[in-house]
């Protein structure tokens, strides 16, 4: 029950299970994010305006909000171009992560082909000869192998290409491509746009603010497009495309009587072989011998996305969960890999008996035992892991157990293939239900979760709003796993719904929020938007439809922001970025790039508000197509 919870508590959170986990973290003595970030209060407010600059020796460097304080750094730079030099850092990052992420799994791809993958083969061959086609690789009479081995050096070109086009950029509308162009926004090469940010923020070199985030749309565009659609479509290729299935979400997932392995992070290569690690018969006869009834594999943030939506394994929670996971004392061992794993998690698993396993040579932490995953020998490396795991069961104390009873059935899996065959083969059904207003429109609702606002309350109540009102959910990340906790991925939610979408769900036979999967598949969301614009015959831009993050708080959601953008959705931000500290910049996202991408962004921190303000778009977007 809620009230027996401090308001502390209940204000950091909206879900029970982690209601509990906080005050069991309270009565232990244990840290967590949230206890940091009160440590951290009052932030810096130079640094949450975007107004500080470290890029030479000369500073750091801040410009004042304040009528006496410096409006200019040692080497001039104004708070304008402090502010997009900064911003379009974020977006380097951001795309480089998602664009990384594609680069290994190509290198997967090209181990197989060559028979050199430790266990991977190549599930998907119809969607292997569908990208083949799109390079202009022949298939004929082929085996998969080879084809795959030319598919994965045409893709890893990509990656260093000198001057373009990407192949996936060419999947947008060809009003869209043209429009990039013409604003020399259509990227070259992945690799080439991300250094090209890094050269332009040095000191010196670009000191125009809208020239800097031209730039900066121009890398995201090669993430959108380019990086994070190779990671989803060879995913697709050697684990499987997505197809709708039911699981499980919430910290109740996680079992008293078996092995619980938490598989946290982003890189499939590593959560697929521990799934198949954990089925083995030699490990589960170990764990028999341990005393455990099984070994149960659960994922966490953009992993348990991985999996979930591939294997049916439960989702134990999103970002601000992991922690969380561990306080039950349940865990043998959570392994990662990279990407929104948090480095505190090394002093807390020492407070208990669980293993921090790291895996990538590019990710360590202090207090993790690395044991560093390669694919050429993966099965036998993933089931290393797993005995560790195993192991490590007889070392649980009991007394120290406490698993929430929250958990929820969810219905996940919709790749772009999945919708379509759900709507009988063809994009015509979901076309005639948003013509005839049964559908108002699509929101694409995603990103992460922030210490700065009450965990999953932006995220769930913005959804509650929009399908209350018609708007059919397209979702991915730790908005996704907010959702299926909150029972939004059930068909049964068709009755939270306005009339209309309730009408469409219930003959359909699908929740009106669909899990398209992990950070990396918003461009899913991206294809299924040029899929429709295709249809109608219109650009991007002119669709009813608009994208928020209503917890963003990683350098990766810039990134995707950007290249939402840049390729026309209306995007609502529910955390502040550090850019107000430049009125120019701030002008430039929230209004001026209406004039020139044909979409821009807004920030409004009530999802109430902010659901209103993507209503609002849709409408006048439908008005204007005269639907």
């Amino acid at each position: 029950m809620a009230e027996k919870y401090s308001e502390k508590i209940l204000s950091r959170s909206i879900d029970p299970a982690t209601h509990e986990m906080l005050a069991r973290a309270e009565e232990l003595g244990l840290e967590t994010a949230w206890e940091r970030y009160e440590a951290q209060l009052p932030q810096c407010g130079f640094g949450e305006l975007g107004v500080c600059c470290r890029n030479c020796n000369m500073g750091p460097c801040r410009i004042s909000p304040f009528e006496d304080g410096p409006k200019l750094g040692v080497c001039g730079a104004t708070a304008d171009i402090i502010v997009a030099r900064n911003l379009i850092r974020m977006i380097a990052a951001g795309a480089a992560a998602h664009s990384d992420h594609g680069r290994d799994i190509a290198h997967t791809l090209l181990l197989t082909a060559e028979g050199k993958g430790g266990g991977y083969e190549i599930k998907d061959e119809a969607k292997l000869n569908a990208l083949a086609a799109e390079y202009g690789i022949e298939t004929e009479g082929r085996s998969k192998e080879e084809i795959a081995l030319d598919l994965a050096r045409a893709v890893y070109a990509e990656f260093g290409k000198q001057e373009g086009p990407i192949q996936f950029t060419r999947r947008a509308p060809e009003k869209r491509v043209a429009l990039w162009q013409s604003l020399g926004i259509d990227p070259r090469g992945i690799d080439r746009e991300i250094v090209e940010i890094m050269h332009r923020t040095h000191i010196g070199v670009d000191n125009d603010p809208v020239n800097l985030i031209l730039q900066g749309l121009k890398a995201s565009v090669s993430d959108g497009w380019g990086g994070s659609m190779v990671a989803t479509e060879l995913s697709d290729v050697l684990f499987g495309t997505p197809t709708p299935v039911r699981s499980e979400a919430n910290l109740g997932v996680l079992k008293a009587d078996q092995v619980n392995i938490v598989a946290h992070g982003h890189e499939p290569t590593l959560s697929e072989m521990i799934v198949a690690a954990a089925q083995d018969p030699d490990m589960l006869a170990l764990a028999e011998k341990q005393g455990a009834k099984g070994i149960n594999v659960v994922g966490m943030c953009c992993t348990g996305n991985e999996i979930v939506m591939r294997h049916g394994i439960p989702i134990a929670g999103n970002f601000l969960q992991q922690e969380l996971a561990v306080i039950t004392g349940a865990v043998e061992a959570i392994i990662v890999d990279v990407q929104c794993i948090m480095p505190a998690l090394g002093a807390l698993t020492g407070c208990f008996h669980t293993k921090f396993i790291s895996t990538s040579p590019k990710a360590k932490f202090p207090g993790a035992t690395h044991i560093e995953f390669h694919e050429e020998r993966a099965f036998e490396i993933a089931k290393d892991i797993v005995r560790a795991a195993v192991e490590n069961y007889a070392l649980r104390k009991p007394d120290m157990v406490r698993i929430p009873d929250e958990k929820m059935e969810c219905v996940v899996g919709f790749s772009v293939e999945a919708i379509v065959s759900a709507l009988g083969g063809t994009l015509d059904p979901l076309l005639d239900a948003i013509k005839g207003g049964a559908i108002k429109g699509i929101g694409a609702v995603v990103g992460c979760n922030s210490v700065k606002v009450q965990h999953d309350y932006g995220h769930v109540r913005l959804l509650e709003e929009l399908i209350k009102n018609d708007v059919l959910i397209v979702t991915t990340g730790c908005n996704a796993i907010a959702a299926a906790k909150a029972g939004l991925m059930l068909p049964e939610a068709a009755e939270r719904c306005g009339e209309g979408l309730k009408a469409v769900c219930k003959a359909l036979g699908v929740p009106p929020v669909l899990h398209m999967g992990s950070c990396v598949d918003i461009s899913r969301i991206l294809v299924a938007c040029a899929a429709i614009a295709n249809a109608l015959g219109v650009d991007i831009s002119d669709l009813p439809a608009a994208g928020a993050a209503p917890e963003w708080m990683s350098e990766k959601a810039v990134s995707i922001g950007a290249y939402v953008v840049s390729s026309g959705v209306f995007t609502v931000l529910g955390t502040v970025p550090p850019v107000l500290g430049s009125p120019v910049v701030t002008e430039v996202l929230t209004q001026g790039a209406n004039d020139v991408v044909g979409a821009a962004f807004a920030v409004e921190t009530d999802p109430f508000k902010a659901a209103q303000l993507m209503i609002d778009h849709i409408n006048v977007k439908r008005q204007a197509l005269g639907i």
